[in-house]
């Protein structure tokens, strides 16, 4: 890590269960210190220096949801006056943690996880419209931003030019295509649940291409025809269908 992706502060929860925040390789001028000092005391951190070092720490025994929030709320401060600072996951309230990812490290599967909780908690359908779009959004929305990952997947998996690298390619092309249909077939699908509260924005009609994929996809949900899904087994190469990549305009 070079000098400047150095963090200026360490915030940190130490063995014996302590909060510190400790300033890792000082700051460029001494009113810079001066600042990050006012701010870390702002957050309820106090000195705790030694005769060789340089740190600050929060008070005995608040608890840690206390001690989570003000070690939080003082990473925020000083990343926002323009200091790096190495927040502990474990201090982060930000972070949403599951029992799958403890840390809270997986931050895109937090996102969706949030958006998911919103979405279950809309009052009204114009509400679950505005939600739906951060993942419909044809330029911005989650699925076409998957599909453009899947789409550089292919590239790292073809880079090494062996054979087990293309057929993971395929795969890789053939998740950024289907996720490039899911698009296409959901298109106007957020127009059309706010109009279902009488919002005054009309839906917009779904197009023929639309209402093929809806009913290719109601003809094949699990919840309307009694199916149980189980896992895919791994199909062999010359099995699998050839992925249908997204039309020329979408590719970089």
């Amino acid at each position: 890590m070079s000098e400047s992706e150095q963090p200026h502060v360490v915030i940190v929860r130490e063995r014996g269960g302590n909060v510190a925040a400790i300033p890792s390789g000082g700051f460029a001028r001494a009113e810079h210190g001066v600042l990050a000092v006012e701010m870390l005391r702002h957050a309820g951190f106090i000195d705790d220096h030694g005769l060789i070092s340089q740190q600050y720490r929060l008070h005995w025994d608040m608890g840690r949801e206390y001690e989570n929030r003000q070690a939080t709320s003082a990473a925020k401060m000083l990343t926002a006056a323009g200091f790096r600072v190495d927040l502990d996951p474990t201090l982060d309230t930000d972070l949403l943690a599951t029992p799958s990812d403890p840390g809270g490290l997986r931050i895109v599967g937090q996102q969706l996880l949030r958006l998911t909780d919103r979405l279950n908690g809309a009052g009204s359908p114009a509400e679950a419209a505005d939600i739906t779009e951060h993942v419909l959004d044809p330029v911005d929305g989650a699925l076409v931003r998957l599909s453009e990952f899947f789409e550089a997947a292919v590239e790292q998996a073809r880079e090494p030019g062996t054979d087990e690298g293309w057929e993971l390619a395929d795969r890789f092309e053939t998740a950024a295509a289907t996720l490039f249909a899911l698009g296409e077939g959901l298109d106007g699908a957020d127009a059309e649940l706010r109009a279902l509260g009488g919002d005054e924005q009309t839906a917009a009609p779904a197009t023929g291409q639309a209402l093929e994929f809806q009913e290719a996809a109601r003809a094949q949900s699990p919840s309307l025809t009694g199916r149980t899904v189980a896992p895919s087994p791994t199909t062999p190469a010359a099995a699998r269908p050839a992925a249908t990549a997204p039309p020329a305009s979408r590719r970089r």
